[in-house]
């Protein structure tokens, strides 16, 4: 078996497990069973610790170095995803989990329409068409929405998708950042965004309990492996693999609180989970060709 296979089977494994934590996310929210400023804070502040004890111990401390480094540019991609992660938890607790994961996962092509707007880009047909699919998409699960309160939900998780193109694009630019001290000083732009509008000491145990299932177990471990599997497969592949969280994450919420998932959801997200897929798979095809 070659080297190069031997890492290809790592990297499926790695994104493959991570990819299956991270499927609980949305889960985990909704059973903390609070406000989401209580759940923003305490998550965000857990994985800032949990990922600073990870770098400790495993004598990665120097990647705080260089990350500093990087001076207002890695400030500007914490913040973006300090932010980000506050969003998520306030879409998840205003619309069904569904909407929420099917809207954000088309930040790859916001982050190709920021590529091409702010970096002069030049994208590829391929690109333009599943960019043109994925908007029909997102208006389908609006359209679903129309009326009812989850609107809101489904406004931020739009926000949020955006934001995160926004964020992804950055990260283009800097390819050399580390990501751990990123996601670990994330957590904490997070907490200070959602204390003024947290009580953080009003919880129940079981509250607590869920709470640090998501930010010492559940979000460090995938944030560390998706990371690692970023280094044996190529970026579509990856894409690929997070296609499952968007399927994951509202299955677990139906097993466990019977939540249903909307029709319009079902349509628009097979819109963007197809126009995901057939543009994922085209490019790597193209880059194992090339």
């Amino acid at each position: 078996m070659t080297e190069r296979l031997i890492d290809h089977r790592q990297g499926i494994t790695l994104a493959g497990i991570g990819v299956l934590v991270l499927g609980f996310d949305a889960l985990l929210v909704r059973l903390a069973g609070t406000t989401p400023a209580n759940v923003a804070f305490w998550r965000g502040l857990l994985v800032c610790v949990s990922l600073l004890t990870f770098m400790t111990v495993t004598g990665r401390l120097a990647e705080l170095r260089r990350y500093r480094a990087h001076g207002l540019a890695a400030l500007a991609v914490t913040v973006l995803y300090g932010i980000n992660s506050a969003l998520f938890v306030v879409s998840v607790s205003h619309t069904k989990v569904a909407n929420t994961v099917v809207i954000l996962s088309s930040s790859a092509f916001f982050a190709a329409l920021f590529s091409w707007f702010l970096l002069r880009e030049k994208l590829p047909l391929r690109t333009w068409v599943a960019i043109v699919v994925a908007l029909t998409g997102v208006l389908v699960v609006f359209a679903g929405s129309f009326g009812l309160a989850d609107w809101r939900g489904d406004l931020v998780a739009l926000i949020l998708a955006m934001l995160m193109g926004l964020t992804l694009t950055l990260l283009r630019r800097l390819p050399e950042l580390p990501k751990i001290p990123v996601v670990a000083l994330s957590g904490l732009i997070t907490a200070l965004l959602a204390v003024p509008f947290a009580q953080p000491l009003s919880l129940d145990m079981a509250s607590y309990g869920w709470l640090a299932v998501m930010g010492l177990v559940q979000m460090p471990v995938a944030s560390v492996l998706l990371m690692m599997a970023t280094r044996y497969l190529p970026s579509p592949e990856v894409s690929l693999f997070l296609l499952i969280e968007t399927i994951l994450g509202p299955v677990w919420v139906w097993l466990v609180l019977q939540e249903s998932i909307p029709s319009m959801t079902l349509i628009g997200g097979s819109a963007i989970l197809a126009a995901i897929t057939v543009h994922s798979w085209l490019a790597l095809k193209r880059e194992r060709v090339v």
